[in-house]
């Protein structure tokens, strides 16, 4: 693979006097694809993150599986753990199309060339081994777009301040830790992610 197509920035933190984080996150590119999946496991602590981290290792072993494939595989490995909810943003590199699923809220907003934003509305609830509803969002990848995805421990309209002013995604995520790294009351994880 030649140099990355996606720049990307990350920042994660655990709730305010937790050792344990119950976010956990994954992103990986192919020559083909690019995936990013966020999961937070319910509840806080080592639970949430056993749950979390074993969603992320079924992402891990299938980077260029489908939305709903992945979907499947991670309810079936939440069988008799706590359940999650999950983001999952895929990019297909060679159609320039990207796709987006989320369930419970994790957040994924969009923004185009022209600085357009558009929000995933969620599916409620969680996975926790059951069979669920799926909805697939799709787009046409365009150079300069940008990709956030983010748990419930990040403020949306904090962070909707500081995106237009971030001239990178690092940028981006280094002044979202100077302004509001300090009070969390929820495990916090953004990944910012622009297509260059």
């Amino acid at each position: 693979m030649d140099k990355p197509s996606l720049n990307v920035a990350t920042y994660q933190k655990a709730k305010q006097g937790n050792y344990f984080c119950g976010d956990s996150y994954i992103y990986n590119e192919t020559d083909d694809n690019f995936i990013c999946a966020l999961a937070d496991g319910l509840g806080s602590g080592e639970l949430a993150k056993d749950a979390s981290e074993a969603v992320m290792k079924v992402i891990e072993e299938n980077p260029d599986a489908t939305i709903r494939y992945l979907v499947e595989q991670c309810n079936r490995v939440l069988s008799g753990k706590r359940g999650v909810v999950l983001g999952i943003l895929r990019i297909d590199k060679k159609e320039k199309a990207y796709a987006y699923s989320s369930i419970g809220n994790i957040g994924i907003v969009i923004v185009d060339a022209a600085g357009t934003k558009s929000r995933n509305i969620p599916l409620p609830g969680y996975l926790a081994g059951y069979p669920r509803d799926l909805r697939v969002k799709r787009g046409t990848l365009e150079e300069g777009m940008r990709f956030l995805v983010f748990s419930d421990g990040v403020d949306e309209r904090k962070l909707s301040k500081l995106f237009y002013r971030a001239k990178t995604v690092q940028d981006l995520i280094d002044q979202y830790d100077l302004e509001f790294g300090q009070s969390r009351s929820d495990d916090t994880t953004l990944i910012a992610m622009e297509y260059n």
